[in-house]
């Protein structure tokens, strides 16, 4: 699978530079189009969960210990598994769906049609499997029946959102201010971090960009299965955020998708690292607030995705009434969680799907190059 995922990732940044190359000028603009803090606003928070918030301080000792990571310091590991390039998948599908897809709609075609929903729901469940699997670490000493009834609130939630776009893009801005005062309130909570320590401490990420390569392809198993987990939801990502892009020509919704969500990461990262590195504690009532914080995150992505298979499959509020959709979904995508429990499902199979659905999309585009040609003339 490794050598799979090699191939794929560097195909998927060649086409990226080749696009940046060649349609620099080309605007992109969705059937939505909001303001530039609102697109990235939806993008972090529907291409991100709770583990952005939870698993750094666990895994800053692992980056330390562990040989395949000596290359560089534990921050520039954690930054270069969420931020910097790989967030370049993200903008290719954005593109695709953006510029050319309203062209082709090879999204349309029955069999892709069907694969991409899999996809979707697959992963939208799973995300909410993970969520309910890993809630002991979040929440030391929650219940079973705590656990299972938190699960069924955020999926809830999550639906109700999905009924209307306005929902979704009016949580996603909140929840991104809500993750820049938790960064603000985790600076204030530790002692002898100020600005200039802050700053200090950030020059460890340099240790990402002076190593941009090792980055590339999987340095470990759990790297490999960060990019499986990124290609899997870059698909579905790209699709739902195309249509938010506001007029941004090529190269600044390449350099938007590279650079700004990363500037949030490197500052929490930042924050975290320095609790890690000088060995303080983080207070209860702070735990709590990044629990709080990651479960809107988890909400965001869940209903970005709902909204999505929804959208393709003609599963809407319009069609069957607000009761019918959000009980018809939750029995479907809570049952879908449930089931997980049973099954040795795991992300790289999904990150699999994804490839070889790349691979189509590919041979499609190249059989209908001359149609793109003479439409872009």
């Amino acid at each position: 699978m490794s050598v799979i995922l090699s191939v794929a990732i560097i195909a998927t940044l060649l086409t990226s530079a080749f696009i940046v190359i060649k349609g620099h000028n080309i605007v992109c603009k969705g059937p939505i189009p909001s303001s530039l803090f609102t697109f990235i606003a939806i993008l972090f928070t529907s291409g991100l969960d709770v583990g952005l918030i939870m698993f750094p301080l666990s895994e800053f000792p692992v980056y330390s210990s562990e040989e395949a990571y000596q290359f560089t310091n534990p921050l520039a590991i954690a930054f270069g598994f969420w931020g910097g390039l790989v967030w370049g998948f993200y903008f290719l599908t954005t593109f695709y769906f953006c510029v050319i897809e309203p062209k082709v709609k090879l999204f349309e075609i029955p069999a892709v049609k069907i694969v991409n929903n899999i996809i979707v729901v697959a992963t939208c469940a799973f995300t909410g499997f993970l969520f309910l699997s890993y809630l002991p670490t979040y929440i030391e000493g929650i219940s079973d029946v705590a656990r299972f009834a938190l699960v069924a609130a955020v999926v809830l939630v999550a639906i109700l959102s999905s009924t209307d776009i306005r929902y979704i893009a009016v949580l996603s801005v909140a929840s991104t201010w809500l993750f820049l005062l938790l960064i603000a309130a985790m600076m204030l909570g530790a002692e002898g971090l100020g600005l200039s320590e802050l700053a200090t401490t950030m020059t460890a990420i340099g240790g990402y960009f002076s190593n941009l390569d090792r980055f590339v392809l999987p340095i470990s198993d759990y790297h490999e299965f960060y990019l499986f987990w990124w290609f899997s939801w870059s698909i579905m990502i790209g699709q739902f955020v195309a249509r938010f892009v506001g007029g941004l020509k090529t190269w600044q919704l390449c350099l938007a998708l590279l650079t700004i969500p990363s500037i949030p990461l490197a500052l929490w990262f930042s924050v975290l690292y320095y609790y890690h590195a000088n060995t303080l504690e983080v207070v209860e009532v702070m735990k709590l607030a990044m629990v709080v914080v990651g479960t809107i995150f988890v909400v965001n992505s869940l209903d970005s995705l709902i909204r999505l298979y929804t959208s393709n499959m003609n599963i809407t509020v319009e069609r069957f009434g607000k009761i019918k959709y959000v009980a018809g979904n939750f029995i479907a995508m809570y049952g879908l969680i449930l089931l997980y429990q049973f099954t040795p499902f795991d992300i790289a199979w999904i990150g699999l799907l994804v490839i070889a659905l790349y691979s189509v999309i590919y041979i499609m585009l190249f059989q209908r190059a001359q149609q793109l040609k003479v439409q872009a003339a």
